[in-house]
Formats: structure tokens, C-alpha cells, sequence
């Protein structure tokens, strides 16, 4: 059996704006984005070099889904962009206007820096030793 993650739902309150952030300051491809009528869309967004899973933009829709945007994990780092050369990518996150939550460090696994979306959600940009 052969299996792999393919997408992951990020709620946004805008897909254009949403767009925007992750293929201008972060250089992420805009794979698909199609629209599914009544306002939705099906937008899916990876990271450069990315050969597999992707994320699926989701406008949120009433008052419950806006309420999570940006606490879809409670607080906790909830996405993880690997990458294969750390400070080429802090550099560059941080001249496009990426706020991190402190300067990089050192862990047993790799070096790691934590920063935020627009919407608040905690991200690890991480290379693994």
C-alpha cells in the first residue's frame, strides 16, 4: 500500500490576499485555482521544490470558521517549511516582510526559527541535520 498526504486546509479570510502572501513573500507556486461557484474556490499552493503535499486555501465561511483563522492549532506550531539551505530562506523571509518570532537556533534535529502568517498561525522554518 502506498499512501501520502496530499493537502492540508489552511481557513483564510481571502483567497486573493492569502494568494498573494504565500506566492510573493514566500515564493510558494499556485498549483490549482479553480472556482467551485457560489464564492468558493479550490486553491492549492506549495512550496518551491515541494514533490508532494500542498495547501488547500479555504475562505472561511460564517462565524465559526472565522474564528479559527489563525488558531487552527490552538497556539502550537502547526506547519512546517523544510528547507534545504536555512539562512538563504530566513534572509529572504525576512527582507519580504515575514515577521519571525525570534532569531534563529540551534536543536538536536536542526536549526529552527519560528514566524507567523498574516492570520497568526505559528510556523517552524526548520532544517533538518
Amino acid at each position: 500500500m502506498k499512501q501520502n498526504l496530499h493537502a492540508v486546509t489552511l481557513v483564510v479570510p481571502d483567497y486573493d490576499e492569502a494568494i498573494s502572501f504565500y506566492t510573493g513573500k514566500l515564493r510558494f507556486k499556485l498549483l490549482k485555482d479553480l472556482d467551485l461557484g457560489g464564492g468558493k474556490r479550490w486553491v492549492l499552493i506549495a512550496p518551491p521544490g515541494s514533490d508532494g503535499s500542498a495547501l488547500l486555501l479555504a475562505k472561511a465561511d460564517g462565524p465559526e470558521q472565522r474564528a479559527a483563522i489563525g488558531s487552527q492549532t490552538g497556539g502550537r506550531v502547526g506547519f512546517f517549511l523544510q528547507t534545504d539551505d536555512f539562512h538563504r530562506d530566513y534572509s529572504q523571509m525576512r527582507a519580504n516582510g515575514v515577521h519571525f518570532e525570534e532569531d534563529p537556533r540551534s536543536e538536536s534535529y536542526g536549526t529552527v526559527a519560528v514566524w507567523r502568517d498574516p492570520y497568526g498561525n505559528r510556523w517552524d522554518l526548520i532544517q533538518f541535520t
